[in-house]
């Protein structure tokens, strides 16, 4: 398969599964292509993303690869040496789910591409953010995706009736959390939250147990369940 390039090289955006089910049948040719040519990639973890790019194709020689780490800890002064491979042959950067550079440390090394002017190709792959939206039956129109809320209960608090506030006037407020936090928050959106709020819970996506469901906080206090550490979209809208 010919692949969009440039003489410089290309920095592709290389999307993964966002769980464990699934093959290269779930993903398009292009991406795996792309996982075969490319040598340089960045990644959050060496251990996934090798996991990942064998998922891809058995025939990824893993030992002719360069993973380098790109993860919040990444100093800029790393992200400066990255950023002066960036055109001298085709890179990519490699999310742990889903994605890269949405709700991804990815998007520093993406904004050196464009001031080296660089190339960068996003190739088609799964959002949980965009899934989770289009299957709650939200405002699809107009939205706003806050990351992750503040960890302390009370600021964390504040700010779900701040979201509220803003899914009145602005549409549908999208957030997502570590999953092992994720009955903690679920705890405080039901207090918090007034009743008729809708609140969808878009859980573990393209997974073989996902559900999308929104209800209202009054219904789902009455049948309130159980999140564990499954990977959520959290979603409020009026």
């Amino acid at each position: 398969m010919n692949l969009p390039r440039t003489a410089e090289g290309v920095l592709y955006l290389l999307p993964v599964w966002l769980g464990d089910a699934g093959g290269p049948e779930l993903l398009p040719p292009a991406n795996i292509a792309v996982a075969r040519q490319v040598k340089l990639f960045f990644c959050e973890h060496e251990r996934t993303a090798r996991r990942m790019l064998r998922r891809m194709a058995a025939d990824i020689d893993l030992d002719a690869i360069e993973l380098l780490r790109l993860d919040t800890d990444t100093t800029p002064a790393e992200l400066d040496r990255y950023a002066l491979l960036l055109g001298t042959r085709d890179a990519a950067i490699i999310s742990e789910a889903g994605m890269p550079a949405i709700a991804d440390p990815g998007a520093r090394l993406v904004a050196r591409a464009h001031r080296r002017g660089v190339a960068v190709l996003p190739l088609t792959g799964p959002s949980s953010l965009f899934l989770a939206l289009a299957a709650s039956g939200m405002n699809g129109q107009q939205f706003c995706f806050h990351g992750y809320l503040p960890r302390e209960t009370a600021r964390r608090r504040q700010q779900i009736k701040k979201l509220e506030q803003a899914a009145q006037r602005e549409g549908a407020q999208l957030f997502i959390e570590t999953p092992y936090r994720n009955d903690a928050l679920l705890t405080d959106l039901l207090e918090v939250l007034a009743p008729p709020t809708r609140l969808c819970l878009a859980v573990n996506l393209e997974q073989p147990d996902a559900s999308v469901i929104t209800r209202t906080v009054g219904e789902w206090r009455k049948a309130r369940p159980t999140l564990g550490k499954r990977p959520c979209v959290f979603i409020v809208g009026k």
